[in-house]
């Protein structure tokens, strides 16, 4: 296991992401009288789970503390973002994708048969809703009718249904402690989940065709939960029960960046949902009609022609699971430098080897901060040039944003901050943007701009309460980042 030095390729992606922002990194020396620990608050917003996925357990996003009071959506008032042409990528990839994403669980095992709903869909709400669950599942269920075409809708009496369930949160930790929120199939109700778990009833993989499938959430959800959980797992229970971390653009990652379902995920299900596929669909009937499908449904695609697999080794999931799950921080430091470490085997530049080193500057914040400044530096270089990577961005920028606040270097938090912003918006990620938010105000605190210091507060209190839920949550969200100001004014 090499941890006394960082891979050749990622360093020279260092040395890119320092011309990025000129000076920056220059600029960014560590002091280490100063404690950086308040910088931890963070990793609360890194989209990575915070514990092992357990063995075949189905989908699932990273846990959080529950929070409540939500406010309406900012989201909502905003104009939709143009669709990203640029990101989608060739019909070949895209059909590779699809063989993965659909023939495979996330714990590796073979699905032997293709499977979806035959016909509408009626998806339905039950249990102790949180007050944002109903508008969040009807914008959910439009974008999958006009982007997806799919014929899902709130209307009852199909013959198909998926249920919302929203279930206490201590029951679901009870049950599957490392999952925030899954989908399972033919089971109603919580009581039936549990009896038909370890059952073939319960197994994706005996599934012929899917006729009923329920999602569970935790009552106690913040409503930037209920949209993450409902975008992710509801279009799980519709098609693709697999994730992949090599996918830049997607709901579909573990690393959990993207909140909503994107361009590239909208073009797999309207795949799953193509005429010329249908449940009970062998491996290779499947893969024969691909061609076709996308080049209906994505003609500037190009022909799907074969393409070399490009499998994530198990090792490499192991080393990711251990190093974003639970343990002593020297075994998860080591386990993220095992990732790097593959990932420079295997010759990777995407948001693989970007994810490995990203864990790594979380794990590094306590103890070692200049290498938590090199890891976002690199991870953030990697992710600036894959396309689709733009919410990872934004999560490194506000690292950096919040190093830069912590080490008296307001004006460079400020710009990193202001980077960021479009891509925090985009994804529609309310927690990140009132985290940049309180940053972009305490560095104008800082700088003598108590006008600007007092918009940007302005401006993360329509967020704050969305992504976070509480006042109290809020209220602590903003003290930690009041943390990083004071430390920051050691320097000056």
């Amino acid at each position: 296991m090499r941890l006394n030095c960082l891979p050749l390729r990622a360093l020279s992606a260092a040395a890119t992401a320092e011309r990025a922002l000129p000076g920056l990194f220059a600029r960014l020396r560590v002091d280490r009288r100063v404690s950086l620990s308040g910088l931890a608050f963070a990793t609360a917003l890194a989209g990575c789970a915070s514990a092992p996925v357990v063995k075949d357990a189905p989908a699932s996003r990273a846990s959080a503390t529950a929070i409540d009071m939500p406010i309406p959506d900012p989201t909502s008032r905003r104009k939709p973002p143009a669709p990203r042409a640029e990101v989608l990528p060739s019909n070949s990839v895209l059909a590779r994708d699809f063989m993965e994403l659909n023939f495979f669980l996330e714990s590796g095992r073979p699905i032997p048969q293709f499977s979806r709903f035959e016909g509408p869909i009626s998806v339905s709400l039950q249990g102790a809703l949180p007050p944002t669950a109903a508008t969040e599942l009807s914008r959910l269920v439009r974008r999958l009718n006009t982007e997806a075409h799919i014929p899902i809708s709130t209307n009852p009496g199909a013959a198909n249904h998926i249920t919302i369930a929203f279930v206490p949160r201590r029951e679901m930790t009870r049950e599957v402690p490392n999952a925030a929120c899954f989908v399972v199939p033919d089971a109603a109700t919580w009581d039936e989940y549990r009896a038909n778990r370890r059952t073939a009833k319960g197994d994706w993989t005996q599934v012929k065709s899917r006729t009923a499938a329920t999602v569970f959430i935790p009552a106690e959800s913040t409503p930037q939960e209920v949209r993450d959980c409902l975008h992710e797992e509801t279009s799980q229970a519709l098609g693709p029960l697999n994730d992949l971390y090599r996918l830049s653009d997607s709901v579909w990652n573990d690393d959990n960046f993207h909140a909503v379902l994107t361009r590239y995920d909208m073009m797999q299900l309207r795949a799953v949902y193509a005429p010329d596929l249908h449940s009970g669909m062998s491996i290779p009937e499947v893969q024969a009609k691909l061609p076709a499908v996308f080049a209906h449904i994505n003609p500037g695609g190009g022909k799907v022609t074969p393409l070399r697999n490009d499998p994530t080794p198990r090792a490499f999931v192991n080393a990711l699971e251990r190093a974003i799950g639970r343990g002593s921080q020297s075994a998860r430091k080591a386990a993220a430098m095992t990732a790097i470490e593959i990932s420079a085997g295997q010759g990777w530049h995407d948001s693989r080897a970007a994810f490995s080193w990203f864990a790594l500057g979380l794990l590094s914040v306590y103890d070692d901060p200049d290498t938590a400044l090199k890891a976002f530096a690199n991870a953030g270089a990697i992710y600036r040039a894959t396309p689709g990577a733009g919410i990872q961005s934004a999560h490194v920028d506000m690292q950096l944003a919040a190093f830069a606040l912590s080490t008296g270097r307001a004006s460079d938090a400020i710009a990193l901050v202001n980077r960021a912003m479009p891509q925090a918006l985009a994804g529609e990620n309310a927690a990140l943007m009132a985290t940049l938010y309180l940053i972009r105000a305490e560095a104008y605190e800082t700088l003598g701009n108590a006008d600007l210091a007092h918009q940007a507060r302005l401006d993360s209190g329509q967020w704050a309460r969305y992504g976070f839920g509480s006042d109290a949550a809020v209220r602590a969200r903003a003290a930690e980042v009041a943390a990083l100001a004071r430390a920051g004014a050691r320097y000056n």
